[in-house]
This record gives C-alpha cells, structure tokens and sequence, in this order.
C-alpha cells in the first residue's frame, strides 16, 4: 500500500491535470463521477492527516487559471463551485449540518436544475454589461465579453436596473442545436463534437466572435454576486424574481422546507430534465436567506449552505470486440473501443472513446472483455469497467502502434502528458488543424482563412499541408461553393502578404509541440535563418533562452523528420521567407528597454501582442509568466493572479501611463 503521502501527491498530480482538461482545453477524459471520486479520496487523507495539506491543493481551490489570449476580470465577488454528492443520503447528512450550523432557525430551500455549462459572472453597472467572465480560479477569469453579446436573450443595457448588479450563471448549448451542428459537421467530413458542456466551452473560448455567433448557445442565471443601489434583497428567490423583471434568463426554482421536500424535488427533476432544452447533470439545493447563507459561511472553496446533487449515469454491459486507433487535429492517437451495439441513454452506443493507454492499463481494459459503459454526462459513451470475472482467458492486452496508423510515420511519447503524437506535419489527420493554425493571426495572419474557408479547402481537395496554399489561384477557388471573387482576391492577396512574414511567424506558425509565440521568437532571434535551426542538436537548442529540455526534444524531433524536411523545403520553393529577408536582431544597449524583461496583465488601450511588440521594439523582453527575473510588470485594469505574484516576488509594478513615459525618454 502507498503511504498517506505518496498517494496525497499523486492524487494532486492527477486532479491537477484532471482539472486542466477540463477548465482549461474542455476536453476532459474522465466523468465527473471518476472525479469526484478521486478528489473524495484526496478529502479523506488530508482530513486524517491534517499535515499533508497544502495551501495548493485542489481540495483548496476551483477551476482552472485563465487563458493566456483573453484579459483577465478579479470577480467582485469570488466564484465558489459545489460540493457535490450522488447519494440521498450524504445530502440528508449535509441538511443535519446546516440545522446545527443554524440551530433553532426555520430553513427555507430552494432547489433547482444544475445546468451542465460554463460557470460566467456578468457585471452590470448604471444598467450597462461591462463584462462577462468566466470562473477561472474562482477570484479570477477570462473576459469573454464579446462571445457572451452573441447569446440570445442577453442585453447589453438594462432598463431600471440597479447602479451596481453583479450575476452568475451557466453558458450552455442547446441539445438540438449540438445534434444538428454534428450533422452538418458530420456531412462536411468534419470530426464531431464530443457533447454539449465541452462545445460551449470551446465557443466562448473563441477569439473570432463572429464564430461564436454561430453556435446554438444560450444561458441561465441562477445567482447573484452583489447589488449596489437598490433595494436589499433578503432571498435568493427575491434575486431570481428581480432577474425576471430586469428581463434576464433565470433558473426555474422550487421551495422546499424540508429534507422530505428537497428529496422530492431532487427526483422530480430527475423524471422531467430529458424534456429539458438543455442537459442538466444534477440538481443543487441552497439556503434562499441571504442572511442564513451569511451565517452558515463557507469552506476553502464551497459554501456550506448549498449542496449539489449528481444523478447517476444509466449503464449497460456489452462486449468489447477491437480497440482501434483515432488520430486527433494535434497528432494525438486516441484509443477508441469498438463494441457490440448496445442501448444507453436512450441512444444505441456501438465505439466509446479510452481516453489513452494509461487508463486502459489502469482499468486492466482487454480486447475481448466483457465491459460497462455509460455515457458522461449521458451524452460522451465512455468504457467505466471490466466484468473480470467473466473472463475466459481469450482475451487480449492492447498496445499502441509504433507508428501513426493514417500516415505510417513516426510517434512521439509526449513526456509531459499522457499521450503518442504522430510528429508528421503532413499527416491527413493533422492537416485541418494545421492549416488554422498556421493561418492564425498570432503566426502567419492570412486573412480571409478562417475556420470556414479552411474546411472548405480540406473538403474540395485544395490544401493537403501548408505549403499547398501557395499554390491556390482564382480558378483553383472557383470550386469552392458561394466564394465570390472578392472573397478570393483578399484570400490570394492575403496569401501573398504572408510570404514576407517574418521568420519566428513561421516558425510558430508549423506548430512544433510545446513552442509558443515566445519560443519561436527565441529561436529567431538565436539562430537567424531556419537552416541552423533544422541541424542545430539538443546541446544548440538548450543554449536558446527559455528552451528547456522538453521544448528541445520537440524541436529536434520535428525538424528530424523527413516529412517536415519536406515541407520546409517546399515553403522555400513557394518564396516564404526563411530568414534571410529578417534584419538580423542586435539589441542596443541604449535602448530604454534594454536588458529587462516584462509580464503583461490586466486589460489596457492596446492589445497584449500590441504591446508586447512596443516593449521589443524598445530593446525589452516580455515573458508569458512572472518569476524572479522578470523586471516588470505592466499591469492594466482588472488585473488578476499576476499582479498578485509580482507583489509577492518584489516585481516593480507600472501602470500604462509610467509604461509610456519609459519608451518616452
């Protein structure tokens, strides 16, 4: 058996990557159940062993950190999750609590749906949205203003609203709306969406508002963060009626007075949510007084006055007949199970994903098995065990492929995750993805390639890898469906435009695993011209400032792969600059930037990369993170958790105006 430490480690590791699935990339790989579970087990120990907990835990904190392409909101009021729970019972144990943390006060409830979405926060002020943020940590998120506009029913002035109205609920996608775009993702050849929660995630996490506006979304309210300038409400159901009437979309909520009552509610829910536009996962219980949720406080990271109650998926057991391989828009091969048709959740499920090779290890998962699925949140089937005891010994142990099953090159264990890449760029698998990246105005900013046009491309044949963009003509688009002429002229323009582009674009732009916009900047500014970069050896590249260890394994890989050889090489025939059209970077020391290096935080008059150019062209460097070298950190307004790091790292911090009178001497 582990010791109480070693398993307390681990278990942190594997909800921290848990969570980062899951808050930050959407795409988690184990249900909320799993979880649950694991974090449970975590509660447990550090509850036996007060002194294996640490401030850091993820027993202690909620979500995930914010995405580095989005300015970042501090919530007015912090953004707690729930406790959750699938038993009768542990909610009947949570009730006795709150009747002693309240003792000899009449509880009233409120029960209500629990929305499977994204957790937001939207400020009002004078009756005007000033943002929409996601949960982020819980103290701070991104700002997702502008996706949020793009939802139905959500104003950005109200009328008669208080000076100050601060409100929370969850972003979801419709349930018809999700079949009916797989559908049409499905008829264009395009890979479908997992399920509704990880596609609104994805939405708002969009940088291109006008894609957002596409997707089936809507949102429900069901909480308010603080109110300034109107009259105090005393009931969370008094909070949900002033939503109605300011013309928000609110939850639907039931009283209940007592355990009786809310067990009631709880299954009344369960027997009329498939009627629902939306996918619920649970219900959640809260105390209505403001006052009684005052007085019963808080832990850590939930209150103690709510509690959330998650049904439990349907299951089936069915026999699983082959394991076989999908290979992601990142090159990440994907163990899927191939199973005898079986029906759950009101759906016949014939494959279900196995996530990777780890937690098929993990479940001892056999070819051959007789397995029990379900579907996470009912809507992703998933493999959640093994009838062992039904085995004959027929049975067969999986292995993932020495090479990419669609293009027969390479793969890579990615040291950092649990995951085999296949490292050919011009794998058929990778090619959309690719092609949008490449495209995106951080690398190579084509205009007029966005998501839309890309697919297209793949769909009629024209685009194969990168290079073959350059090879497009006006004839060659004519194909293209509804695409007139000045669509074309500004995608060949733009096209054209990027050629010139200088060489770190690029490089940032192939998509090298684990190398940013910072990274590839490094290495053109170390190595000049892309050749020494393709020869240069582990020992070279670990000499270019912040290229670790990891970072030069991916580099070395790819440029040693004779595929991404090959394309290089056609990107050269095609005229892109390679390096020789950049003036070769030598830093002036008189430079009022010269020798420090930035963190840029908060929102301020320009955009991030705006800036970060700005401190470049002033001699400075600008990082992604604060540590004890940086030398600045340029905070604008809502400022989050960088701020608060450099605080405690002794960072000297400035504001905009102090930024511009620097650059100014």
């Amino acid at each position: 058996m582990d010791s109480p430490q070693k398993r307390a480690a681990e278990l942190r590791s594997l909800l921290e990557e848990h969570n980062r699935r899951y808050y930050e990339k959407a795409a988690p790989t184990i249900s909320d159940q799993e979880y649950d579970k694991l974090h449970r087990e975590l509660v447990d120990i550090e509850t036996a062993h007060p002194e294996l907990l640490t401030p850091d835990s993820p027993t202690q904190r909620v979500g995930g950190k914010p995405l580095e392409e989005f300015a970042q909101v501090t919530h007015r009021t912090p953004m707690f999750s729930l406790d959750n729970t699938y038993s009768e019972e542990e909610v009947g144990e949570w009730h006795r609590r709150l009747v002693k943390l309240l003792p000899n006060e009449e509880i009233e409830l409120a029960v209500e749906p629990k929305v499977d979405g994204v957790a937001v926060s939207l400020l009002y002020e004078h009756g005007r949205l000033q943002y929409a943020a996601t949960r982020g940590d819980g103290r701070v998120g991104d700002d997702v203003t502008q996706n949020v506009l793009t939802i139905r029913g959500i104003p950005r002035e109200l009328k008669d609203a208080p000076d100050l109205l601060e409100v929370r609920g969850e972003v979801y996608m419709t349930i018809e709306g999700f079949k009916k775009m797989n559908e049409e993702r499905a008829a264009a050849g395009l890979p479908e969406f997992a399920n509704p929660r990880n596609s609104a995630a994805g939405s708002l996490k969009q940088l291109d508002s006008s894609l957002v506006r596409k997707r089936p979304l809507g949102l429900i309210l069901h909480g308010i963060g603080s109110v300034k300038g109107a009259k105090p409400l005393d009931t969370y159901i008094e909070g949900l009626e002033l939503l109605h009437r300011l013309g928000l979309p609110r939850n639907h909520t039931e009283p209940a007075r007592t355990l009786d009552e809310v067990l009631r509610a709880i299954r009344k829910i369960d027997e009329t949510r498939r009627r629902l536009p939306f996918e619920i996962d649970g219900a959640v219980v809260k105390v209505n007084s403001f006052a009684q949720q005052e007085r019963a406080g808080f832990t850590s990271k939930a209150p103690r006055w709510a509690i959330a109650y998650k049904y439990r998926p349907e299951q089936a057991e069915t026999r699983l007949r082959d394991i076989t391989i999908q290979v992601g828009r990142t090159g990440v091969l994907t163990p899927v199970a191939e199973l005898e048709p079986v029906f759950v959740s009101g759906s016949t499920v014939a494959r279900a994903t196995l996530h990777n090779e780890e937690e098929i290890a993990r479940k001892d998962i056999r070819i051959g098995d007789l397995v029990i699925v379900e579907k996470a949140g009912e809507v992703i089937p998933a493999v959640i065990g093994v009838k062992k005891e039904a085995r004959t010994g027929d049975e067969r142990a999986f292995q993932m492929p020495e090479h990419c099953p669609v293009c027969g090159g390479d793969v890579m264990r990615d040291p950092e995750q649990v995951a085999v890449r296949c490292i050919n760029a011009a794998c058929p698998a990778q090619v959309r993805r690719k092609l949008e990246h490449f495209a995106s105005r951080g690398a190579m900013d084509i205009e007029g390639m966005g998501e839309a046009m890309v697919e297209q491309l793949v769909e009629h044949d024209l685009a194969r890898d990168v290079s073959d963009l350059y090879k497009l003509t006006a004839g060659s688009l004519s194909v293209i469906p509804r695409t007139g002429a000045k669509s074309i002229e500004n995608l060949l323009a733009g096209i054209q435009e990027s050629r010139s582009r200088p060489l770190w674009r690029l490089i940032f732009g192939l998509g090298i695993l684990h190398v940013g916009a910072t990274g590839a900047r490094n290495l053109a500014r170390h190595f000049h011209t892309i050749q020494p970069v393709m020869h240069a050896d582990l020992e070279e590249l670990q000499r270019v400032p912040d290229v670790g260890e990891i970072m030069a394994a991916s580099i070395h890989a790819f440029f040693r792969d004779e595929h991404n050889r090959a394309l290089l090489e056609r990107l050269k025939d095609a005229g892109l600059n390679l390096g020789e059209q950049d003036p070769v970077e030598t830093p002036a020391t008189d430079a009022p930037l010269a020798n420090t290096t930035w963190v840029i935080t908060g929102t301020l008059s320009q955009e991030r990369e705006a800036i970060a150019e700005i401190i470049r062209a002033h001699g400075g460097k600008v990082s992604s993170s604060v540590s004890k070298k940086t030398s600045y950190l340029l905070a604008g307004e809502e400022a989050g958790s960088k701020l608060t790091k450099a605080q405690e790292l002794g960072v000297k911090i400035v504001n905009e105006e102090e930024f511009r009178g620097m650059i100014a001497r």
